[in-house]
């Protein structure tokens, strides 16, 4: 049976100039979390296998907007042969997305992963074709991948009352953000101590995709908090049930 601070989480908030609310776990953002794709990411199927090398590309990219499908496009036009190992699949399919069984805009999967995951034996090395042509060229890889793909492990939600107030909170990506399918998972990175073995907290790591997300006077505010307050606070969860398993 869990404890009752099974999923203790220390937060901050501030009001805006606006007069808006921003809420930020600071648990998660002086963690030492860090994606391990290709480090034995066991991935989410439902028993793990890092051996596909899939990480969380297993079911393909939701778009969230127009706008985020034709900045995707515009950079996959930028891709040079051989550097996306499934372009002619793509071609032959009709393009590198579709709508799936709800009518939602999303990345074609070919081979149980999506179809810009360049798979293990490509000259290039397994990952996103993407996100690895972003790198080759000194590129942040946000501005070339679908928002879904660069916003995780981050999450933002916003929330108005009835008198206008906006509250913003940044937290985690949680098993619930996936729907339904995410109970399935084996793994969740967020949830695992295997994930937490970085060199630098979140916040330092994640910069760009943090400001991204919450802009630059949000993210100065926090800097400045955290800053002050040290790396002392609560341990997160997953690293505290591995103390105590």
């Amino acid at each position: 049976m869990a404890r009752d601070d099974d999923d203790l989480h220390e937060w901050v908030s501030f009001d805006d100039d606006d007069g808006d609310t921003w809420s930020f776990d600071v648990t998660f953002l002086t963690s030492n979390w860090t994606c391990i794709y290709g480090r034995g990411c066991p991935g989410v199927f439902t028993e793990p296998a890092p051996e596909y090398e899939h990480g969380c590309c297993t079911y393909g990219a939701h778009f969230v907007d127009e706008e985020d499908l034709t900045d995707v496009l515009a950079h996959v036009e930028r891709l040079e042969p051989g550097e996306w190992q499934l372009a002619d699949e793509a071609a032959r399919l009709g393009g590198p997305t579709e709508r799936n069984a709800e009518g939602e805009l999303v990345t074609r999967t070919v081979d149980d992963a999506c179809i810009f995951l360049n798979r293990p034996g490509h000259p290039g090395g397994a990952g996103c074709a993407l996100h690895q042509a972003a790198v080759r060229r000194g590129e942040r890889p946000l501005d070339w991948k679908p928002a879904v793909c660069w916003q995780l492990p981050l999450h933002l939600d916003e929330h108005t009352d009835d008198r206008g107030h906006t509250t913003y909170v940044l937290r985690e990506w949680k098993r619930r953000d996936w729907g339904e399918g995410g109970a399935e998972f084996a793994w969740w990175c967020t949830d695992d101590p295997l994930a937490f073995v970085g060199d630098r907290p979140v916040w330092r790591a994640l910069a760009d995709e943090i400001v991204e997300l919450v802009g630059e006077e949000p993210y100065r505010r926090l800097v400045d908090y955290l800053s002050r307050r040290g790396e002392v606070g609560v341990p997160h969860p997953a690293l505290r049930r591995s103390v105590s398993s």
